[in-house]
């Protein structure tokens, strides 16, 4: 088989392998809700997602069981400054403490959950998000949703894998701007990091020692 350099205006999607349901041991695994924030998640935002609000009541259902079991849960929280070089990318997002900043009301972190203020794309880099999971929690499970997820969710994703952490990924709980990059992220997750893609969020159970 040979592949064009450029591709066409289509392309296939590979073959994302599915699982209807999971179960994970509470004590061991951690649930990473990244940038589900106003400028990605609300209209008026300055880079809204369209479908990241359709994740919002699916998000909520795993934080709820996440809760109920003693599961730990930590946010990423987009940040920038004025000037930062990431606006030549994008439209001036996330400025730090203004409304498009903070984390949306209907998933508003709780007195216990971890809140990880990020730089970049990585929810690891530069953040407390590895001290906590890997060296305070001894996470060994991962379930990572929010948005966008071919851009933050992706990467870091792609970090929790490198540092062998299972990643379990519920496709109704990432959003993306476009079909392809949704594709993209579910298809990286399941295979080039062995994680678990799961259809519904619904079917993701964890289950107390």
């Amino acid at each position: 088989m040979t592949f064009n350099y450029v591709p066409g205006s289509r392309v296939d999607v590979p073959e994302i392998s599915y699982k209807e349901e999971v179960t994970l041991a509470a004590g061991k695994t951690a649930l990473i809700i990244v940038d589900m924030q106003n400028d990605f998640v609300k209209p008026e935002g300055n880079l809204y997602v369209e479908a990241a609000q359709a994740t919002v009541p699916h998000i909520q259902g795993l934080r709820q069981a996440a809760n109920e079991a003693g599961v730990h849960v930590a946010y990423t929280q987009d940040t920038a400054m004025a000037g930062d070089p990431e606006f030549d990318i994008w439209p001036e997002h996330c400025l730090q403490g203004t409304w498009g900043w903070q984390i949306i009301d209907e998933l508003a972190p709780g007195p216990d959950d971890l809140v990880c203020v990020k730089n970049r794309y990585d929810g690891f880099y530069d953040s407390w998000l590895d001290h906590f999971l890997t060296r305070i929690w001894r996470i060994e499970d991962v379930v990572i949703v929010g948005t966008v997820s071919n851009i933050c969710v992706a990467h870091t994703a792609a970090s929790a894998g490198l540092r062998w952490l299972h990643i379990v990924m519920p496709a109704n709980g990432i959003s993306a701007l476009t079909e392809f990059d949704q594709a993209l992220t579910l298809r990286q997750a399941s295979s080039l990091y062995a994680g678990d893609v799961v259809k519904d969020a619904a079917g993701i159970h964890f289950e107390m020692a």
